[in-house]
């Protein structure tokens, strides 16, 4: 296995194992970084990390945490904190629900509140010190279009995600001069693997016209060429955000995600 360089930059990458965290970790390699991956599956991290070892020359230090509880983020913040400061901080660890609040398991809600957003404020706050003494990085937080709009069965998801968009927004407000950037990303549909759930059995995805996919290695592309702080790839997604929010077309467009939403669509 290939050793840490202090030569080489460092990047820490949480829900690495898969999806558009594992997407971000094959591209920040491939710039050179030396890579911290958090998630919760061991075997998996320990072969991405093999895979950039082999293909880039890149060290990769594997933390296997579950940060939807408190000892997990904990033990994130703890590898962070005691690391050179990364460059790059990415929190792409997440899940969902497509269910009536009043029916979901009670441990959900929080269990989805401590992984979206308690683990990326502490984390945030753990690499910041460095970042800010450094006078460089990137805290880029995986958020969602749902943090625009809701509808029912997405109550607890969509809130979390519109607290990531507005901690970006105020944090990006206070570090603005220091060399430090913070970026929300807001996806849409993107292949991962994430609606491959029980959780979305109902969601009739299959449905939806290809041009409304994005892979996640083209997320992270078009993320990384940014430097909007609340930023939505793809161009049918940022559509959609401009016309929800408009004052016409916004309330028309509410009523048929609503519909949608009733007929397993959404």
């Amino acid at each position: 296995m290939t050793a840490p360089s202090s030569a080489r930059p460092r990047a820490a990458i949480t829900g690495a194992s898969s999806g558009i965290g594992a997407a971000f970790a094959r591209r920040l390699a491939a710039d050179g970084h030396d890579l911290l991956l958090v998630a919760r599956r061991r075997d998996r991290l320990e072969a991405l990390a093999r895979e950039l070892g082999e293909r880039h020359g890149v060290a990769s230090t594997v933390l296997a945490a579950d940060l939807a509880t408190e000892d997990g983020i904990r033990a994130a913040a703890t590898a962070l904190a005691g690391r050179s400061a990364p460059s790059f901080l990415v929190h792409s660890a997440g899940f969902g629900t497509r269910a009536l609040f009043a029916e979901l398991d009670p441990a959900l809600p929080r269990a989805m509140n401590l992984l979206h957003v308690v683990a990326p404020v502490e984390l945030a706050r753990a690499a910041l010190p460095g970042m800010l003494a450094a006078g460089r990085g990137r805290i880029l937080l995986i958020s969602s279009l749902g943090g625009f709009f809701t509808t029912a069965r997405y109550t607890t998801y969509s809130a979390t995600k519109a607290y990531l968009n507005m901690f970006a927004e105020g944090l990006q407000a206070e570090l603005e001069g220091t060399g430090v950037r913070v970026q929300a990303i807001c996806p849409g549909l993107t292949r991962t693997g994430f609606l491959d759930t029980p959780a979305y059995a109902e969601f009739k995805y299959q449905d939806v016209p290809a041009s409304f996919w994005m892979t996640a290695e083209e997320v992270v592309e078009q993320a990384l060429a940014s430097r909007a702080t609340i930023f939505v790839p793809g161009r049918h997604n940022r559509l959609l955000v401009h016309a929800i929010r408009a004052p016409l077309l916004g309330p028309a467009l509410r009523r048929l995600l609503r519909v949608a939403n009733r007929k397993g669509l959404y």
